[in-house]
């Protein structure tokens, strides 16, 4: 919404140069700008998190998936 558009600008804008910021996410870092929505403010809020940022890209299976399958695969009798 326009309003958690707004509240993500001030929380990033706060931030931003004074300390660190994580972010996860399973939405790739291309779609981020079109997942916002208003143009002026993902720009904005894209430059000031990706500018200069440390970008983990995890690949594989994921682990609640391995997990799931280990459960299921033991035998509870």
């Amino acid at each position: 919404t326009v309003q958690q558009r707004q509240d993500l600008m001030e929380v990033i804008e706060d931030r931003h140069g004074r300390g660190s910021t994580l972010i996860a996410s399973q939405l790739p870092t291309e779609h981020w700008h079109d997942y916002i929505g208003s143009a002026t403010l993902a720009d904005a809020i894209l430059d000031r998190l990706l500018h200069g940022a440390h970008r983990l890209n995890l690949k594989g299976e994921s682990l609640r998936k391995a997990k799931a399958q280990n459960t299921e695969s033991v035998d509870p009798s």
